[in-house]
């Protein structure tokens, strides 16, 4: 039987093939390093790579990989509210233990970045990055350092921009909690199976020097088992280990950081595990809190939009019937507004469930000058009609009988008195025990005619005398002065934007 002869097993099992082509690739490599990269080594080197398979991770068969993570935040450059992401430019350093890279001596050895293809690291990967990209001016930012007890110190310099979960309820006086997450990638390496295998097969390695009957040994092991090779969904935490190097000092660069709009309030790391359904995976968090600076909101826009407001304020001391300058100035400061507000929504996201502050403020600033707009309108209005109405009152009021009409409060006031007089009269005449006849007879002709006038009032209670109450009604809601409305508004409109100026800024910078 030839080398590599295929079973009908083998054609059956596609899995099966799938280790032949990972072994062959695996020997490929390591031929093509022994040959082109050996006359070019210095000896030392030559000496640690000798046997090394990049693809096996340190202590595979003795626990896990502890990797120390360290970082510098080199810049942070923009910060976007329209796509919640900010971009940052960082240095991270990972550092771990291979026992295979031992050697002799007491200094470490400054290797190359493009070395780092022959070496074994860490799948490490930042979560919420939307892009990012390794610097190669002028050749790709990397370190690889190797210690004499093994330990690896791998750095890059890496720009990515990375998702961030942004309230803006309280903006332009809002605080944002970003984070920047390192995990273990998902998608781990296929020959990493092999150092889970119930048992191993003899001669399994790759770091051994080729040899067919070895190869196909393995083969034979492989279709042997009742199961196909498990393969890995990453380093999960059986196999790597994620730590801070330093606790929270492992960030370093925040403190000297200066942002356009932010101010670094606060930042932290901690240390958790992600959860998915191929296991549980190293994660590292570090937290960093922003402030936003105000003051650049104030000046560019909460003063214009105040000073608006006062500048509709001044039609109130301008005559009423000077129309060309109050309209152009209440019409202006509305349209002037209306651009205020437009030009603020620009930087935010078009598409939002919540209502910002500063949109707030801004309808607040709306309200109050289109609010002027029509008290200008409105007193205009009751100047032109103030001699209209009082002309149609009175031609109402002349088309009512008044002769034959009494209101209830004058008969009410007239029955009152008729009954004092008729009481008076009784008391005088008792006390004086006469009673002339001829009163007798003059108090009956007074009732008779009281109650003649109660008739006729009775007979004109009639829809006209409900109209005409319904009428007066709304004549007492007529304004007797429209010139009196602008000194009401001289000192409800600055009041009012005051006080309500102050509930805001309590609310949105203390709630």
């Amino acid at each position: 039987m030839g080398f590599l002869e295929p079973s009908p097993t083998m054609c059956t099992l596609s899995w099966g093939s799938k280790a032949l082509f990972l072994i062959l690739l695996c020997r490929l490599a390591n031929v093509s390093l022994a040959e082109g990269k050996g006359e070019i080594l210095p000896p030392t080197i030559q000496k640690i790579m000798k046997g090394y398979n990049k693809y096996l991770r340190p202590f595979f068969d003795n626990g896990p990989v502890s990797v120390g993570m360290s970082m510098d935040i080199a810049s942070i450059d923009t910060i976007s509210e329209i796509n919640m992401d900010y971009t940052a430019t960082i240095f991270l350093r990972q550092r771990w233990t291979d026992e295979r890279l031992c050697f002799e001596g007491n200094k470490s050895l400054s290797l190359d970045g493009r070395l780092v293809e022959m070496l074994w690291v860490p799948d490490t990967f930042i979560v919420d990055s939307k892009k990012s990209f390794l610097h190669d001016i002028t050749v790709e930012n990397r370190l690889i350092r190797i210690y004499p007890n093994g330990t690896v110190l791998y750095a890059i310099r890496i720009t990515a921009t990375i998702a961030c979960s942004m309230d803006l309820t309280k903006y332009p006086m809002d605080k944002q909690t970003c984070t920047l997450q390192l995990e273990s990638c998902e998608l781990g390496a296929l020959l990493s199976s092999l150092a889970v295998l119930p048992k191993q097969p003899p001669m399994a390695r790759c770091m051994q020097q080729p040899n067919p009957q070895q190869d196909w040994a393995i083969i034979q092991y492989f279709l042997a088992q009742a199961t196909p090779p498990r393969v890995q969904g990453g380093y999960n935490i059986n196999d790597v280990m994620f730590y801070w190097t330093r606790g929270n000092d492992s960030v370093k660069g925040l403190d000297t950081l200066r942002l356009a709009q932010y101010t670094v309030e606060d930042h932290y790391t901690s240390v958790s595990e992600a959860v998915y359904e191929t296991g549980h995976y190293p994660k590292l968090v570090f937290h960093f809190e922003l402030k936003r600076n105000i003051l650049y909101f104030i000046l560019e826009t909460y003063v214009p939009s105040s000073l608006l407001v006062v500048l509709s304020w001044v039609s109130f001391w301008i005559s009423q019937s000077s129309v060309p300058a109050r309209i152009c100035i209440g019409v202006t400061t509305v349209l002037t507004m209306t651009t205020l507000m437009m030009g603020a929504r620009t930087s935010l996201p078009n598409a939002n469930c919540f209502i910002k502050a500063i949109d707030v403020y801004l309808g607040i600033c709306f309200s109050f000058i289109f609010g002027a707009l029509l008290e200008y309108a409105v007193a205009h209005f009751c100047t032109l009609n103030r001699s209209g109405v009082k002309k149609l009152t009175k031609v109402f009021l002349n088309l009512m009988p008044l002769s034959n009409c009494v209101s209830y409060k004058e008969e009410d006031e007239e029955a009152e008195e008729e009954i004092n007089g008729v009481l008076s009269a009784i008391a005088n005449s008792c006390k004086a025990d006469k009673i002339n006849k001829d009163d007798s007879d003059k108090l009956t002709q007074t009732s008779s005619g009281r109650k003649e006038e109660r008739r006729k009032h009775n007979r004109c209670h009639s829809p006209m005398t409900m109209m005409k109450r319904l009428f007066c009604i709304f004549d007492c809601f007529h304004v007797k002065n429209p010139y009196h409305i602008d000194n009401y508004a001289r000192l409800s409109f600055p009041l009012s934007f005051i006080i309500i100026n102050v509930f805001y800024w309590v609310y949105y910078l203390y709630f």
